[in-house]
C-alpha cells in the first residue's frame, strides 16, 4: 500500500492506534545511517519524523559513531504492524539500533540478516559491558536533543547505568524513560506536530531526570513471580483511519 498525498493528517497516538495520511519514506540510506529489515519493516512517518532521523544520523556521523542502523517507524498509511506494535502506527516513533560498537557499512545481504545486540546482561539487571561504552551513551544524548522528542524507552538496566554515570548536565535524562525490552534498540517517540487536531499527545514524563525510587521497580519486578499472560487485544482502530486503511465497514 502507498502512502496518501497531501496535508499531513495524522489520527490517534500510542496507546489508541492509528493512521497517517501524508506520510513520506525515510531513505534506505543517507549520512550516518541505513535501514535494516526491509523484508519486515516499515520506514514511513510523518515529515517532520524522517528528517529528525536524518539529522540523528548526520550528527551521529559528526561524532564518529558508526552507521546507524534504523527499524520500524510506521507503514505508509499507519495501522498496525506485525508483533503489536501499537505505538508504530502514526508516524512518529522510531526503532534505532544501540550496539555503537565500530563496524563498516552493511552490504544488501548483511542489512536482512543482521540481528542488533543487546546491551543488556542476560539478566536484565545491568548493562554487558562487551558492548556498552561512552558511544552508547552519546547517541542516546543526541537524540534526546533532537527537536520535538517526546521520550526514548529503553531497558531499565540502561536507563539505571545511565543514572549512575552521567555527570555534569542530567537534564536530557528525563526524556529516556525505562519500558520492557529495548535492551538492542531505544525507541524514539516524536510529539504530535502543530495543527494535529487528531493526533492523540501522550501525557509527558513526570518531572526530574527519572533515577529516582520508581526506577527500581523494575527491578523488583524480575523478583516478582511470574504473571499469568494475559491475551492481547489492540485497541480498536479510530473510526477515521478505516477508510484511509482501506478497511471494510
Amino acid at each position: 500500500m502507498s502512502p496518501l498525498p497531501g496535508p499531513l493528517r495524522i489520527i490517534g497516538g500510542p496507546f489508541t492506534g492509528g493512521c497517517i495520511e501524508g506520510a513520506i519514506s525515510l531513505p534506505d540510506h543517507g549520512p550516518g545511517f541505513q535501514t535494516i529489515h526491509l523484508d519486515r519493516s516499515a520506514f514511513y512517518g510523518a515529515p517532520q519524523t524522517i528528517a529528525r532521523l536524518e539529522l540523528l544520523g548526520q550528527e551521529a556521523a559528526a561524532v564518529g559513531l558508526p552507521t546507524l542502523l534504523v527499524e520500524d517507524i510506521s507503514r505508509a498509511r499507519g495501522g498496525p504492524l506485525p508483533g503489536g506494535h501499537v505505538s508504530h502506527q502514526v508516524g512518529l516513533d522510531a526503532d534505532v539500533g544501540l550496539d555503537m560498537r565500530p563496524r563498516d557499512p552493511l552490504d544488501a545481504a548483511q542489512r536482512e540478516s543482521v540481528v542488533l545486540a543487546s546491551v543488556v546482561r542476560p539478566d536484565l539487571r545491568g548493562v554487558d559491558p562487551a558492548v556498552w561504552s561512552p558511544r552508547v551513551v552519546e547517541l542516546l544524548k543526541l537524540a534526546a536533543r533532537l527537536p520535538d522528542v517526546d521520550r526514548i524507552l529503553v531497558n531499565p538496566a540502561i536507563k539505571k547505568r545511565l543514572c549512575e554515570d552521567t555527570t555534569g548536565d542530567r537534564s536530557w535524562l528525563h526524556l529516556i524513560r525505562p519500558w520492557y525490552g529495548h535492551a538492542a534498540h531505544m525507541h524514539i517517540r516524536f510529539r504530535c506536530p502543530p495543527g494535529q487536531t487528531e493526533c492523540a499527545q501522550a501525557p509527558p514524563p513526570p518531572p526530574g531526570d527519572g533515577c529516582d525510587a520508581t526506577l527500581q521497580w523494575w527491578f523488583d519486578q524480575l523478583n516478582a513471580p511470574p504473571k499469568p499472560k494475559k491475551p492481547y487485544h489492540p485497541p480498536p482502530l479510530p473510526a477515521a483511519c478505516r477508510g484511509i486503511l482501506g478497511l471494510a465497514g
